[in-house]
């Protein structure tokens, strides 16, 4: 199930949204009637879809908009004027952020809505990813600087080094890192 913020000045306005979410799949949501009450309820929960309908009671919503792209990888649904549409949309679309215009049609909320959440996984998805990287990254780093201190102090070649790191590993059913840091552990102590 997919969690969704709701950003709206009134009621009426958040019930109307809710709506429409829910006819096109099952939504959790949660909503907030000022960018500053969606600002503390952003900080403490991630959603997967945030739409704000402006103007908000303490500001306009594309800077809220804008704001929410830099810090989370939510999809942002800004919902404006028809008059609007092209100044707003020029201020946020390199953000990522999509524009709906008022009357809201039902068929363009619901493919905006599509996009914006296929839009939320391929970014979770490339983050899931860089984590992963990140990880290998510094498993590498740990293995080379543990066959580093086993060339310096055991005088074997790289060669040696990595084979005796890679023959640990399988000996012992641990990971390289795992050798690897005992190593250090060994002789960087």
């Amino acid at each position: 199930m997919d969690s969704a913020l709701i950003v709206c000045g009134s009621d009426k306005g958040i019930q109307v949204i809710s709506k429409l979410m829910n006819d096109n799949a099952k939504t959790q949501t949660s909503s907030a009637k000022s960018s500053s009450e969606a600002r503390r309820l952003i900080n403490d929960s991630d959603y997967d879809i945030i739409v704000i309908n402006a103007p908000l009671p303490d500001e306009f919503g594309d800077n809220l908009a804008v704001t929410i792209t830099e810090i989370s990888s939510s999809g942002v649904i800004l919902i404006v004027n028809n008059e609007m549409v092209d100044d707003i949309s020029a201020k946020v679309e390199n953000y990522g952020v999509l524009i709906i215009a008022k009357p809201i049609i039902r068929q363009v909320f619901t493919q905006t809505q599509k996009f914006a959440l296929a839009s939320n996984r391929r970014i979770m998805g490339l983050k899931s990813e860089n984590i992963s990287l990140q990880q290998k990254i510094e498993e590498i780093r740990i293995v080379t600087r543990a066959k580093c201190v086993l060339i310096q102090y055991l005088n074997m070649t790289e060669s040696q080094a990595h084979r005796y790191i890679e023959k640990q590993a399988m000996d012992m059913r641990t990971s390289r890192q795992v050798i690897a840091q005992n190593i250090l552990k060994t002789y960087e102590s």
